[in-house]
Order: structure tokens, then sequence, then C-alpha cells
């Protein structure tokens, strides 16, 4: 336990704040959604904006028993809380129900639990430990290996589960190990291969291939002979034809069908608008509609007749977009990024890495989550399914993100003191 007077000292109450800012615009959003002349302003209980408001009250009560928590609980038993969740995501594979077509959910009554949620702070326990206590300026390749198997495993068992949403998020790993010194080419390498993969299907392989070679071609010329330079520009060369071409294998027969349609239909190779499209459509309607102010609390029509599908889980913003227009959008995006903003401010103020490394990892897995979220409603990102962090509904998820969180604070609290 915290042994300080007070347990809120040297609390980030400023990051708090923005929490419950957050917090409360989802409840409110929530209930937009949920929202008809039947409910009116009963609380429900039953209802979405119901079981939020006791999610909201579980979360709370979670994050203050985590800042009375002395920091070393985390730090010792990081490795076991690790071990369980892996082992959740193995039994979830067996055992658990399916939504959306993803197993990736727990069944306890009425309500659902999802592992994956919490998978994402323990990994990043997981990686800011280990990392922790082999950081150096030089680390050897069976070290590095290793801390990559960190993030592998809990992503393998999720693409398993078939949510590639979820599986996703953990490539904001990436991100903090660049800060903690992985060559930036890793980041462009990722950053090419995305590009291809997307180019591969828009256009006719060969002429791909050719436009590649040619490119190529040009710059063996001009490396003037260099014996290295050209067996190294020829080995890509050969890398990304075999990529470009064994795209049609990855796009048919890794991804699910529904996740084949809505990349296709992302990139306008189909049409579906009572299909994959409709989701899109209704969501471009909503937002766009909400104007400059938009239409005010409870009176967005696209919101009250249900036309955009889940609007209270993954298409939360589009409630956002049209109730409250773009003024009131872009101070939603100014809280959310001002949070990230302070994360990042208290995770370089850190005087040990295992707080830094887990802090970056906060910042990096809400600015994904973030950034997908709303490009997938406003028709930049296929739609994948993931929430909108401290807006949109579900227990696991809020109560996953608040944890992630707060046990950020609760380090920051203890930096003077966390030495390694």
């Amino acid at each position: 336990m915290r042994k300080a007077k007070n347990i809120f000292d040297n609390i980030d109450m400023i990051s708090i704040l923005l929490y419950t800012i957050l917090v409360l615009f989802g409840i409110v959003n929530i209930y937009a959604s949920q929202y008809n002349d039947e409910t009116k302003f009963a609380i429900n209980i039953a209802s979405r904006y119901g079981k939020q408001i006791l999610f909201v009250g579980i979360s709370a009560f979670t994050a203050f028993v985590i800042l009375i928590i002395d920091w070393k609980f985390f730090y010792s038993l990081t490795y076991l809380f690790y071990i369980l969740i892996v082992l959740l995501l193995i039994w979830v594979l067996f055992q658990g129900a399916i939504t959306g077509g993803a197993s990736s959910w727990f069944e306890l009554g009425v309500f659902k639990f999802q592992p994956s949620e919490f998978a994402k702070f323990i990994t990043a326990l997981a990686l800011a430990r280990y990392y922790n206590n082999i950081h150096s300026k030089h680390i050897p390749t069976r070290e590095k290996i290793k801390t990559y198997s960190i993030i592998l495993l809990p992503f393998l068992l999720i693409i398993l589960q078939n949510d590639l949403g979820t599986a996703l998020i953990f490539t904001a790993f990436i991100f903090v190990l660049y800060r903690e010194g992985l060559s930036g080419n890793i980041l462009i390498f990722g950053l090419i291969i995305g590009i291809l993969f997307i180019l591969s299907l828009l256009i006719e392989k060969l002429l791909l291939s050719s436009i590649i070679s040619g490119i190529i071609a040009i710059l063996i010329i001009l490396s003037r002979k260099k014996k290295k330079a050209i067996i190294a520009l020829f080995s890509l060369l050969v890398i990304t034809i075999s990529f470009i071409f064994s795209v049609n294998y990855i796009f048919n027969d890794v991804l699910a069908p529904h996740h084949r349609t809505r990349i296709n239909v992302l990139l306008g190779k189909e049409i579906d608008p009572h299909g994959a499209g409709y989701n899109l459509i209704q969501s471009k309607i909503a937002i766009g509609s909400g104007g400059i102010y938009g239409k005010g609390f409870l009176n967005g029509t696209q919101t009250r007749f249900d036309f955009v599908p889940e609007q209270s889980t993954d298409f939360i913003f589009c409630t956002i977009g049209e109730e409250w227009g773009f003024l009131g959008s872009l101070l939603f995006i100014s809280v959310f990024i001002g949070l990230i903003l302070r994360i990042l401010f208290l995770a370089e103020r850190q005087r040990s890495n295992f707080s830094r490394i887990y802090g970056y990892s906060v910042a990096t897995i809400l600015f994904m989550h973030f950034f997908i979220n709303i490009g997938m409603t406003i028709g930049l990102m296929p739609t994948i399914g993931i929430p909108l962090p401290f807006i949109s509904y579900g227990g696991s998820s809020l109560l996953g993100f608040t944890i992630l969180l707060f046990i950020f604070l609760n380090l920051d609290s203890y930096r003077l003191q966390i030495l390694r």
C-alpha cells in the first residue's frame, strides 16, 4: 500500500481530469445513441447506457485501488500476469463465445469478458520490465528476439481468435521500441510493405512489378557498379516481386471474407451499399449532417433512428459528429490528444526505464485506437471493429483502458523513488 500520508500525493490530477471528461462524455453519447421516445430520460440498468454507468463505477473503484497500491506490486507480478493472460487467450479459443465473427469473449451471465482488452496493458508491463532489465545501447540479437516474442505471442493468439482489429493495436509497440533505440529502417520497411500491399490490390501485378523493376534498374545504374550495392538492390527486387505475387494468397486465404469485403469497399473495388459498405455510408452521412455546430443533443436523426449499426460501440464517433458538429468533434479530439500528449510528457520525465517504456506503451495504444476508430468512421481505414477509448460502450474496454492508464499514473507518482 502507498505509504504517503495523502494517497493522492504526486498523482497527476491533469490526467485524471482529462480521463473523467472523456468518460462522462462517453456516457452522454452512449445515452444519445440509445435514446428514443420510449426511453426518454429513464435510467434503465438493462440498457447499454445503464450498464455503462455501472462499468464506470467499477472502473472508478479499480482506478482508486490501483492508485493506493505500491508500484512494486505491478513490477513484481508482471510475468505472472503475462502467463495468466496468455493462458486466457488460449482458453478463449476453445471456450469463448463467438461475437462479430471473433471467438474472443467469455460470457458471464448477462456480461461478457474479453481477455484481449487486458492483454494490452499486461503486454505493456511485460515489455517494460523485460526491456528495463536488458536496456543498453547495444542489445544482443537473442535478447531482441525475446523482446519481440513478448509482443508476438498475444498478437498471434488474438489473430487466431479472428480479431484482426485488436491484434492490429499490438503494432503500437513498434513505436515504443523505436523510442528505445529500434532502427527507423524498421518503420520505413513496415510502411513500404503496407503501401505495396495496397498497390498490389489496386494495380495489375505485372505492371506494378515492371514499375518496381524500372526503379531498381535506375538505382543500380546510379550505384556506379558497386558490387555490394548491386547485390543488395537485386535482392530487394526479388523480395519485392515475391511479396507482390504473394498478396493474392494473403488476401484470399489468410484474411476473413468480411475483412476482404471491407478492404475492397474502402479501396473502391466494390460497392456494397446494403452490406459491408452500409456502415461506412451511414457513418459519413451522420458525421457530415452535423455541420459546424451539430444538430444538438438527442436531435441526431441518423442516431435516433438507428441508421448506423453498432453506433454505441465501434461507431460512437458518428453520434459525436452528428449531434455536436465539427466544433464539438474538434473539442473532443483536442481533449483526447491532450491526454496523449500529457502521458508522453509524464513518460519523458520518468527516472526509470520501466516507467518510461510503460508510459510510451500507454500513449501509443491509446493513439492507435483513436486513430483507427475515427479513421474507420470517416472512410480512411477499413471497418475492423475496435472501440474508441473511454467513449465506446463496453465494460471490458473501459476497465482495460482505465487499468492501462492508472497503472502509469501510479508509476509516475513514484518517479522520484523508482531509479531503474
